[in-house]
């Protein structure tokens, strides 16, 4: 039985295995980061009621990470097409990379973003001057996930280089 696939039989897994690897690692950074910032935002809402709209800040923090994942997983699954174009190990583990660093930034992120926005919040009820502070370490800890999608996008613009065709 002959085949039309040209490269290696096995590189697709490692490709999807990144895409997927990306997309579920930054959402479970997002549903911690929501999840544990939440908390802290419903237990300052029963002190401080007025405050609830201003403290879900960290709470969209956390649910950009999700997009972050989502972006890497849509580029690494349009990158992946063997019948068209030869797709070797060195793509798929290109992707494989660019998923997890995009991913575990992202679950990083997500974890640091709960954890300071549960604290944060609380603490900004009880002392507003707080407020820019948890402002300033949230922007950090998002940055983080921010450097794991652009190396996620530069090492899944590696794919494709591996032989001249």
């Amino acid at each position: 039985m002959a085949s039309a696939f040209s490269g290696d039989e096995t590189a697709p897994f490692f490709g999807f295995l990144g895409a997927a690897a990306a997309l579920v690692f930054s959402c479970m950074g997002a549903a911690y980061g929501t999840a544990k910032s939440g908390v802290g935002v419903a237990s300052m809402g029963v002190m401080r009621p007025e405050l609830v709209m201003k403290s879900i800040v960290p709470v969209v923090m956390a649910g950009v990470l999700g997009i972050y994942g989502l972006i890497i997983a849509v580029i690494i699954s349009t990158g992946i097409n063997p019948k068209a174009k030869s797709y070797y190990l060195f793509d798929g583990y290109a992707h494989l990379s660019s998923g997890l660093a995009c991913g575990l930034a992202g679950l990083s992120a997500g974890m640091a973003i709960g954890i300071v926005g549960d604290a944060g919040v609380r603490a900004n009820a009880q002392q507003p001057k707080l407020f820019v502070g948890m402002i300033l370490i949230l922007i950090f800890a998002e940055a983080l996930a921010l450097y794991g999608l652009i190396v996620g996008i530069i090492l899944s613009s590696r794919a494709g280089q591996s032989r001249a065709e």
